[in-house]
C-alpha cells in the first residue's frame, strides 16, 4: 500500500475533478480505476482513487519518480486524446496539481508514517489553499506546526503539507487538446489530513472560536492572513494499486 514520507522525494500529483451530476461519481471512479489497473508508466510509483464524500467528485492520489517522467506521461498521444477528453465529458472541473510533500506526521496511535488503502476506514480531507509565492514557505510552516495541537483533537489520525509546484487543467481548445497553466507556479498548499470519522471532523470544524484552544486560533489567524483562497472536500479511498517492486538481489 502506498505511505506518505517526505524521505522517498517523490514528485507527488493530485489531480482533482469535480462533477455537477452525482451519478456521473460512479463513471469517474470506475475511469480512474481503469487508468490505474492498467498504469505501466516510466517512473510511475502508485496512485490511490478518492471518492468525494461531502460534495461530488474525485481525487487521485499519485506518485512519481520525478517531473521528466510525469511529462512523459502527458505529452503521450493516449493522454492527450483519450485520456482528457474522456474527463472533460463527465467533470466540471479538473486540475492536475504538481506538489511536494513538506511534512507528514500521523498521530502517534497510527505508528511511524502515514498509509492511504482503502482496507483502513479514513475519512480524508484535502484542503487547496492558494497563496502568494512569496509567502508559500511560511504557509507550509505554519500549517506543519498544527501537528502539535492536532493530536489532542478527538478524531485525528494524520496531516500532511504538500507544497504546491504548478497546476494545470484543460487548455480549452476541445477534445484532443493539451494542458494549460492554472495560476502561477508555487501559488498554492495542499493539506491532506485522515481522521477517524465524519463526526469527529464536523465538530473539530464546528468547534466555536471562544472553545478553540489558543494554539489552534494562532495558527487559524496566521493562515488566513496568508491564503488567498481555500477549497476542500471530504473523501473515502476506494482503490489503490503500487508498481511492482523490482525483486531483491
Amino acid at each position: 500500500m502506498p505511505f506518505i514520507d517526505p524521505e522517498d522525494g517523490y514528485l507527488t500529483v493530485l489531480n482533482l475533478f469535480k462533477t455537477d451530476a452525482p451519478e456521473r461519481v460512479d463513471r469517474l471512479v470506475n475511469e480512474m480505476r481503469a487508468i490505474v489497473d492498467t498504469a505501466a508508466f516510466p517512473g510511475w510509483i502508485s496512485s490511490t482513487v478518492h471518492r468525494g464524500e461531502e460534495r461530488a467528485g474525485t481525487a487521485n492520489f499519485i506518485q512519481w519518480r520525478g517531473r521528466q517522467d510525469l511529462e512523459s506521461r502527458y505529452d503521450g498521444a493516449e493522454f492527450k486524446h483519450h485520456t482528457v477528453p474522456v474527463f472533460q465529458q463527465i467533470t466540471t472541473y479538473m486540475r492536475l496539481m504538481q506538489t511536494e510533500v513538506e511534512s507528514s506526521r500521523p498521530h502517534p496511535a497510527q505508528g511511524d508514517v502515514t498509509e492511504i488503502s482503502p482496507d483502513r476506514d479514513d475519512y480524508t480531507v484535502i484542503e487547496i489553499l492558494g497563496v502568494q509565492p512569496a509567502d508559500q514557505s511560511d504557509l507550509v510552516s505554519v500549517l506543519g506546526a498544527a501537528h502539535d495541537w492536532l493530536v489532542d483533537v478527538p478524531g485525528y489520525r494524520s496531516q500532511t503539507v504538500l507544497r504546491g509546484i504548478r497546476s494545470r487543467g484543460p487548455d480549452g481548445t476541445g477534445p484532443g487538446g493539451g494542458l494549460a497553466a492554472i495560476g502561477t507556479d508555487n501559488d498554492f498548499v495542499v493539506v491532506y489530513s485522515q481522521w477517524d470519522g465524519k463526526s469527529s471532523y464536523d465538530a473539530f470544524r464546528a468547534l466555536a472560536e471562544d472553545e478553540q484552544p489558543a494554539a489552534r486560533r494562532r495558527t487559524q489567524d496566521r493562515r488566513n492572513a496568508l491564503i488567498t483562497a481555500a477549497d476542500w472536500n471530504t473523501y473515502r479511498v476506494v482503490h489503490t494499486r503500487s508498481a511492482p517492486q523490482p525483486a531483491a538481489t
